[in-house]
């Protein structure tokens, strides 16, 4: 019996998978850099005076809002978090693909270590 998907279209469609996160990502990076840049990049620091700054966009929801507002470090965070998930979809896409070849004991392991680094991304964080 043929499989539907051989395992070398499989690794190839992943690989494409990452190499697109991976640009996507530097891509919106690129573009809230150059956003952040026009908007302040005639501003002249002052490094006799220390000012610590909270970051504003250090959860989801204030990511979304400074999207919202077109704020270059907005969009800088999402193209992170578009590198983050990069991986995390590779995991997802294993998984359907060790379904279609009906393979149990991959599919648990995938489950596993999609649970893993599930839990380590939000263990710490506060999403709201």
């Amino acid at each position: 019996m043929k499989k539907i998907m051989q395992d070398d279209d499989l690794e190839y469609a992943m690989g494409n998978l990452l190499r697109l996160g991976v640009v996507i990502s530097s891509i919106i990076v690129f573009i809230g850099g150059i956003i952040f840049l026009y908007k302040h990049g005639t501003h002249i620091p002052e490094y006799h005076i220390f000012k610590g700054n909270e970051s504003m966009f250090n959860s989801l929801p204030k990511i979304f809002i400074g999207l919202k507002s077109f704020k270059g470090q907005a969009i800088i965070q999402l193209g992170i978090i578009v590198l983050i998930l990069t991986p995390i979809a590779r995991i997802i896409f294993s998984f359907i693909g060790f379904l279609f070849e009906k393979d149990l004991l991959y599919m648990l392991l995938t489950l596993i270590v999609l649970a893993i680094i599930s839990f380590s991304l939000l263990a710490g964080t506060k999403i709201v």
